[in-house]
């Protein structure tokens, strides 16, 4: 079977859904789904999430310079994909999906209780790359329900129940099952 070559873009699958809150000049909270998100660097722990300049987070990260990453299951899939749809200029997204906003440690946006993962982060730069923002966040503080851990802080993936997106498709997946680990061809070509 052969290949067709197709115009560049973002082909890049899967990537991470999170649910991303913020706050605007007035201290109201919003929440945006993302999927341009990633991992940046280990020491300090960092995180890049990549935001249209002309969506309404955008302003609220920009001006406030610190988000909260939480990370939903695939319970919440069919709200996390409304919370993409709504507005937050014009929604109150907590009120109007039922999440609970919980206090953060260290940062201005709150927590949504129903995400078992959650990173507050503060702004370290902001680059600007054309249709998005590239926003790198140092991760000040973690927080993980109990009941998803395993021994030594470790995530119990069948328990958290992540999900991602695939661009090109356009669709939600679940993770299935674990087909390896870090380190298991150690010692092997």
């Amino acid at each position: 079977m052969g290949r067709k070559s197709l115009a560049p873009t973002t082909m890049l699958f899967p990537t991470p859904v999170v649910l991303l809150t913020c706050v605007d000049e007035r201290g109201k909270p919003n929440i945006i789904t993302l999927a341009w998100v990633g991992v940046v660097n280990s020491e300090p722990p960092m995180i890049g999430v990549s935001i249209r300049p002309s969506r309404y987070s955008h302003g609220c990260v920009s001006r406030a310079r610190e988000f909260v990453v939480n990370l939903p299951t695939a319970e919440m899939v069919r709200k996390v994909d409304a919370c993409g749809i709504l507005s937050g200029k014009e929604t109150d997204k907590f009120a109007s999906l039922g999440w609970k906003p919980v206090p953060a440690e260290k940062v201005s946006p709150p927590l949504i209780d129903e995400c078992p993962v959650q990173m507050e982060c503060k702004v370290k730069e902001k680059i600007s790359l054309g249709s998005h923002d590239l926003f790198l966040g140092e991760i000040v503080a973690l927080h993980v329900k109990e009941e998803i851990q395993k021994e030594k802080g470790r995530i119990d993936i069948a328990k958290a129940l992540p999900f991602v997106y695939c661009p090109g498709a356009h669709e939600y997946w679940d993770l299935g099952k674990s087909i390896g680990h870090y380190g298991f061809t150690k010692g092997k070509p």
